[in-house]
């Protein structure tokens, strides 16, 4: 089975859980939203109740001092109490339509009320506002009968309250206990189903991580192995899937790579003969062209003419520069295929001992910077550096005094020396053409040069991981920079 297909399988398992996950939170967060909008619609209705409650009485109340005084004033608390019933009344049964028996209940009231309004409270207050008849002891008796039946009623409609609130508070208790068991049942099963889903997510992620990570670090041992020089190892997958393909390509690339070495360590000890056989080969000739100049000078003594002479010297300097090109020629070839031996090396005694070396002509000043540092690595390829920056700042100088100064800085990985001289300087157009094997900007003739000393110092810093580069205008002398590791 493919890894893609597997890993599309447990991520399509982890997602149609949690959506089995999500579709039980809905189910379950609906009721307890029903439970809750029923509870709030509970207190409202409770809310209405005891409005109702007080505007009854306020009708009551209204109607008993009226009659007791027949002062209008009395009735204010009545008139407002009736014209507000009737929009609490319906408001109120607008929150029964789950509740058949409660919206009974409220209809019975509404019927009492209306009842006790028309039977009794507004017939009271129209004997009251009549005088005939007050002083007949039928009025009286009539009045009496009439408030006698209005208390009787009014107790019944209190009676009715008391009924409708008990029964809306014993629905509103269970209608809670039912809000909580269902917030409890959502935190359970939520709880439950997250954390299978966790479990089998981890499981699945830890399944596939083991799967990938014990393969690759097979792979990333082969890379290692073959970054070691051993081309020979291979992985063993017998899996079917992409990193199968991934494993066979890298056994394919190593065994590739060990034989693209082996083909070039061939070629390397082919081309070390061959440069040898050519140094030889070619070394010989020029010096038995040299031996013969020097016979013809001898033999011919005084008698060789003068232009002769300068002939023959010509052809030695030739000869000369002909033998230091091979020479260069083949220190370029062999830098980094040669194993060269790493040690402490003090930078300051190394440039005093190359200024010795090369002995500067007189009026040549050569400054060291003193606190230079001391460093691991190759010592003949550092001095070889110094030497050519250095020999070439007095070879191309063009006045019989010099300044040529040598300074060095230190920064986070590597230290970058510089070496400067007040010459002649170089054209920016040419910055990058001097680094070019055989690449002058003077004739040969005019100054002995092969060509080959800065590619060489370039090549070398380069093998060692740094950089080298020239800051310089025409009439304002040099700057050669270049930095070396600190291993």
């Amino acid at each position: 089975m493919k890894l893609s297909y597997k890993l599309f399988a447990g991520f399509l398992l982890i997602s149609l859980l949690f959506t089995a996950v999500a579709i039980v939170n809905i189910r379950l967060s609906d009721a307890v939203f029903e439970n809750t909008v029923w509870l709030s619609q509970s207190q409202i209705v409770i809310r209405n109740s005891a409005s109702l409650q007080r505007n009854i009485i306020d009708m009551e109340t209204g109607l008993r001092g009226f009659l007791l005084n027949g002062n209008e004033t009395f009735l204010q608390p009545y008139v407002q109490a009736k014209n507000q019933l009737p929009s609490l009344f319906q408001q109120t049964k607008n929150f029964m339509s789950d509740l058949p028996g409660q919206e009974e209940k409220i209809n019975e009231i509404i019927h009492l009320q209306n009842r006790w309004q028309k039977v009794y409270a507004e017939p009271l207050i129209d004997m009251v506002r009549t005088d005939v008849g007050k002083v007949d002891d039928t009025f009286h008796l009539r009045l009496d009968s009439l408030v006698m039946g209005e208390k009787a009623l009014m107790d019944t409609i209190r009676t009715a309250f008391s009924e409708f609130n008990g029964y809306e508070y014993q629905v509103r208790t269970e209608r809670r206990d039912r809000l909580n068991a269902s917030i409890i049942n959502t935190k359970q099963l939520s709880t439950i189903l997250t954390i299978l889903s966790v479990m089998l997510g981890l499981s699945w992620a830890y399944y596939i991580t083991r799967l990938i990570s014990g393969r690759i670090i097979k792979m990333v041992t082969l890379a290692e192995q073959v970054s070691q020089g051993d081309y020979k190892t291979q992985i063993i997958d017998n899996s079917r899937d992409e990193l199968s393909q991934l494993s066979h390509s890298l056994n394919r690339m190593s065994a590739t790579i060990g034989e693209t070495f082996t083909e070039l360590d061939r070629k390397n000890k082919e081309l070390d003969q061959f440069a040898y056989v050519v140094s030889h080969d070619l070394k010989a000739p020029l010096r038995g062209i040299e031996v013969v100049s020097r016979w013809v000078e001898e033999d011919m003594g005084t008698q060789l003419p003068p232009k002769v002479q300068e002939y023959l010297m010509m052809m030695r300097i030739r000869v000369h520069r002909m033998e230091n090109l091979i020479n260069g020629i083949l220190a370029l070839a062999r830098i980094g295929r040669t194993n060269q031996i790493e040690e402490e090396v003090d930078v300051n005694m190394l440039l005093s001992e190359i200024v010795d070396m090369l002995t500067p002509p007189p009026g040549f000043n050569i400054e060291v910077q003193n606190n230079m540092p001391i460093l691991h690595t190759t010592r003949i390829q550092l001095q070889q550096v110094f030497s050519n920056l250095i020999n070439n700042a007095i070879k191309y100088h063009d006045k019989s005094e010099g300044l040529v100064k040598v300074s060095c800085q230190e920064m986070d990985n590597f230290y970058e020396f510089s070496v400067s001289d007040n010459g002649p300087g170089i054209d920016p157009d040419y910055h990058e053409r001097i680094f070019v094997i055989f690449q002058t900007l003077q004739e040969r003739d005019a100054v002995e040069s092969t060509g080959v000393g800065l590619t060489i110092v370039k090549k070398i810093v380069e093998w060692q991981g740094g950089s080298i580069g020239v800051i310089s205008q025409l009439g304002q002398g040099a700057t050669f920079t270049f930095t070396w590791p600190k291993k």
